[in-house]
């Protein structure tokens, strides 16, 4: 029996907290990614880690020392860091003589690998390299993905996927325009991922919307597609199913447009014209034998008094 399987009670409060953080939720956590160095990891991987894993932080768990393990060929090791750190992303660094300055991105589902792709690293620039000044810790990014081969081609389509999960951070309900001060930047040409960063500043225009400018802050990579691991459909399906709570309930009689307008469908009974009130004039005032004739006869006479 796998020791983290096994049913745990706690023995304090503390323990407790820890142990309902973990638990499952309507809306989960902000995911955490761990990158974890190979037995094999050279400098460059080592670089990219630790910008990778400065960009990240606060949601991310960096391993210092190196673990001899191949994540295509044996994922138990993933999945045994997975549940002990609560990461449901991952980033592998490592180097060998056939596959040079590797990087394994990947995702959980359940504590099991739900997909991988492998990448290498043909060009890197780190953030000590660019001497300009850097975004605070824990800076929510802009994501900007170009080109074709991210909407045509399913690989690349399901490296979005992977990316914007990777990089998106946390859930906010509002935004302010000061806080979008991060661009990263994910181009895919002839074969190659691009990736760059920036700092945006805003600047004096004359008008009450800035002047924008992108300053490159770093870390930047140049990357190759190599091996992946894809999920299934039907597992792909599964990962992205909802609770019925989160859905939201369809309303009746509204529709929206491709602006975003709101149009409602308002149902009214038929209306009687002939007991419509207009404006009251002597001219169109009724006569006693008019009224009479409406009434479907003539009244009894009311009988004398004694």
């Amino acid at each position: 029996m796998d020791p983290l399987d096994r049913v745990v009670k706690p023995k304090t409060k503390r323990a407790k907290r820890f142990l309902e953080k973990r638990e499952p939720k309507l809306n989960e956590n902000t995911k955490n990614a761990m990158l974890i160095r190979g037995g094999n990891a050279n400098l460059t991987v080592t670089a990219v880690l630790k910008d990778i894993y400065a960009v990240k932080k606060p949601f991310a768990v960096l391993y210092k020392k190196k673990n001899i393990t191949r994540p295509f060929e044996d994922q138990t090791s993933l999945e045994f860091f997975s549940k002990k750190s609560d990461c449901s992303l991952f980033l592998f660094g490592s180097h060998n003589k056939k596959r040079p300055n590797n990087l394994i991105i990947g995702r959980m589902f359940d504590y099991h690998v739900l997909d991988m792709i492998e990448l290498g690293v043909e060009k890197f620039v780190s953030l000590k390299d660019v001497k300009n000044s850097k975004c605070p810790e824990g800076t929510k990014p802009m994501l900007v993905f170009a080109g074709d081969m991210f909407d045509v081609n399913e690989e690349y389509r399901r490296l979005k996927s992977l990316l914007i999960d990777f990089f998106r951070g946390p859930t906010v309900p509002s935004i302010r325009l000061a806080g979008l001060e991060y661009v990263l930047h994910f181009t895919a040409v002839d074969g190659k991922i691009y990736m760059r960063s920036y700092k945006v500043l805003l600047k004096k225009s004359g008008c009450k919307i800035p002047r924008i400018e992108l300053e490159e802050m770093g870390p930047s990579l140049d990357l190759v597609m190599r091996r992946t691991h894809l999920a299934s459909d039907d597992l792909y399906k599964l990962s992205l199913k909802q609770p019925k709570a989160l859905k939201p309930k369809k309303k009746k009689n509204i529709s929206h447009d491709v602006f975003g307008t709101t149009y409602g469908r308002i149902h009214m009974q038929k209306q009687d014209l002939s007991k419509l009130q207009t404006r009251k004039m002597k001219g169109l005032k009724k006569r006693p034998a008019e009224k009479l004739a409406e009434d479907g006869g003539a009244t009894p006479k009311k009988a004398k008094s004694a």
